[in-house]
């Protein structure tokens, strides 16, 4: 009952959201909500002062902050040609940034590499009403998705979203 709570307020009022790489080449616009659900995939500082010494994950290394969406809600604007990717380990993630100033505004995500994980900072100013942050520790992925019950279906298209303008 609380997840088709959660999914139906987080799809039902779609905004069209634009956003972009820092210098400029790489433009996107998504539909989302307005209010963000956006995930901290990260090591608490606790756990980078514990394993200092030890290979950290890119995740940690970048700061990646992303909400999800289905690759039916994004569109890639302009600079395609600019966009180089990185994989490693499993390689289902792929992550894309640009090949100018370095900037990943978006990337597809292990966990649902049928959607887009965007950067939230990277969209343009006057659309998100709200953000609420998510922890998810990509340290112990297989437990971390065991653990979050509707991270999945966030990539999936919501038979019931209205996408809408916005000024």
């Amino acid at each position: 009952m609380m997840l088709s709570y959660f999914l139906f307020t987080y799809r039902m009022d779609l905004v069209k959201h634009t956003g972009g790489c820092h210098c400029g080449a790489v433009r996107f616009e998504v539909w989302s909500s307005p209010n963000l659900h956006v995930f901290e995939c990260n090591k608490s500082i606790d756990q980078l002062i514990s394993v200092y010494f030890s290979s950290c994950s890119i995740c940690t290394k970048k700061q990646n902050h992303h909400f999800i969406v289905p690759k039916a809600q994004f569109t890639l604007l302009q600079g395609s040609d600019n966009l180089t990717t990185y994989t490693f380990n499993t390689h289902v993630a792929k992550h894309t940034f640009c090949k100018t100033c370095g900037v990943q505004s978006f990337y597809s995500p292990r966990s649902n590499p049928d959607g887009y994980g965007v950067a939230p900072h990277c969209l343009d100013e006057g659309t998100v009403r709200s953000v609420t942050v998510e922890k998810f520790c990509g340290e112990k992925w297989e437990e971390s998705m065991q653990a979050h019950k509707s991270i999945r279906d966030m990539s999936k298209p919501a038979a019931d979203a209205q996408p809408r303008e916005t000024n």
